[in-house]
C-alpha cells in the first residue's frame, strides 16, 4: 500500500478558487539540494461540505511513504520546498503538507477543533484565527496566512516493517 506524501489546501466554496491553485501548482518544477527535480502535479475536487480542494503531488516521489532515515529527510526537503512554494499561491482558506493529508478537516471540522489543533505545518488564512480569537499559537508564514511551523517527517520503523510489527505484536502477546 503506497502512502501518499501531498499538499493539501481547502480553497472554500468557489470551484475557481481551487483551479487556480491546482494551475499555479501544476508542472511546477521543484529543485533538491542535491539538483534533482520533481514535477508537480494538480489535481482538484469537491468534500462532503461542498468546499474544494486541491491536491499537489510531486511527481515519482510523493508515493514511496517515508521507509527509511533517508526518505524522511528526503520528503521533508520535500515539505520545505512545498512550503516555499505556498508562500506565494493563490488564494486558499488552510493547507497542509505531508503523509495522507488529503481532507485532514473539513472546514466545520477545523473551525471546531481549532483551538486544540495542534498540526505541525497546518497554514491558516488571517480571517480564520482572528474570527476565533486564538492567533497566539500561530506565527506568521505570509502577508495573508499564519501558520504552526512545520515539524518535518519522522521515520517509523513500526509503520513501515511488517516483520518488525508481528515481534512487537508477539512480545504484546506473550
Amino acid at each position: 500500500m503506497a502512502w501518499i506524501f501531498s499538499l493539501s489546501a481547502e480553497c472554500g466554496s468557489e470551484e475557481h478558487n481551487a483551479n487556480e491553485f491546482a494551475q499555479y501548482f501544476d508542472g511546477l518544477v521543484l529543485t533538491f539540494a542535491n539538483h534533482q527535480q520533481c514535477k508537480c502535479r494538480a489535481e482538484t475536487f469537491q468534500d462532503m461540505e461542498e468546499n474544494w480542494w486541491c491536491r499537489v503531488l510531486p511527481s515519482n516521489i510523493s508515493e514511496i511513504g517515508i521507509d527509511s532515515p533517508e526518505s524522511a529527510y528526503s520528503m521533508t526537503e520535500l515539505g520545505i520546498l512545498l512550503y516555499q512554494s505556498l508562500k506565494f499561491a493563490p488564494t486558499f482558506r488552510y493547507a497542509l503538507v505531508g503523509v495522507e493529508v488529503d481532507e485532514f478537516r473539513t472546514y466545520s471540522e477545523l473551525i471546531e477543533d481549532l483551538p486544540n489543533l495542534c498540526f505541525a505545518g497546518l497554514v491558516l488564512a488571517k480571517s480564520i484565527p482572528q474570527e476565533l480569537g486564538i492567533l497566539s499559537s500561530f506565527r506568521s508564514f505570509s502577508p495573508h496566512y499564519v501558520w504552526q511551523p512545520y515539524a518535518g517527517e519522522i521515520y517509523n520503523p513500526l509503520k513501515t516493517s511488517p516483520d518488525l510489527k508481528n515481534k512487537l505484536n508477539e512480545l504484546l502477546a506473550a
